[in-house]
């Protein structure tokens, strides 16, 4: 799986999720939304490896978490992650990806935390997925 795999994911995972909100399938969008901010920070970790590079190794084994702030620093975007929380707005939106993990297949977001996200990773200026293309 390469970088552009990974941005593909990304996207799909984020149609999906809208596609089960709409539907109101709120548990379905709620973690499939949180799996495509995972395969966008992990896009952003493959663009720093270079393309004849021999990747560090304790580096590689960090990289198959599912813990989206590890992720924000193995992207080593915490600087740009630090400047983008100076908006009220992606405070907002970054409150509700906070609240998504791994283990929410296992739990029912309340309908509200799954609308918030989807919106938060959809917008089209100033949200989520805005913030992260710039590094993948």
């Amino acid at each position: 799986m390469d970088r552009k795999d990974l941005q593909a994911l990304s996207k799909i995972r984020a149609k999906e999720a809208k596609a089960l909100l709409d539907a109101g399938l709120h548990d379905g969008a709620f973690y499939l939304a949180g799996y495509a901010v995972e395969c966008a920070l992990k896009a952003c970790i493959a663009k720093k490896t270079s393309r004849h590079e021999f990747p560090d190794k304790d580096r590689v084994n960090k990289s198959y978490t599912h813990k989206l702030d590890e992720l924000i620093k193995l992207a080593e975007l915490e600087e740009s992650h630090k400047a983008e929380m100076k908006s009220a707005s992606f405070r907002t939106d970054w409150g509700f990806v906070k609240l998504w993990s791994e283990e929410s297949r296992y739990r029912r977001p309340d309908p509200k935390n799954a609308e918030g996200l989807v919106a938060a990773i959809m917008k089209k200026r100033g949200g989520i997925f805005s913030w992260l293309k710039q590094y993948w």
